[in-house]
């Protein structure tokens, strides 16, 4: 939808701290629940809940139990950021 991509990500996994430059990036809690960890606090998120990552804040996503997530965001962000390296999913299962 105007250059944006709704990604449906299931996880179970504690992410790497990273940010995002150019962009806001949004979680919404399909299923499950989830942490953000930010430099100040850490934001906890239960099935329906939503936030909105600011661009240029560093964040670390951590889901210790299966959740499902759907993330929105500009078409070709980087799902590490500014970070990349070999958690970089660039082999996207379009549904």
């Amino acid at each position: 939808m105007n250059q944006y991509e709704f990604k449906l990500v299931k996880a179970k996994r504690e992410f790497i701290w990273h940010r995002h430059e150019e962009t806001d990036e949004v979680f919404l809690v399909i299923e499950g629940q989830m942490k953000i960890a930010l430099r100040d606090r850490t934001l906890h998120l239960q099935e329906g809940e939503m936030t909105v990552i600011p661009r240029g804040v560093e964040h670390k996503p951590v889901c210790e139990e299966v959740a499902t997530v759907m993330l929105i965001e500009p078409s070709g962000t980087m799902n590490t950021g500014d970070k990349g390296g070999d958690l970089a999913d660039t082999d996207l299962e379009w549904i």
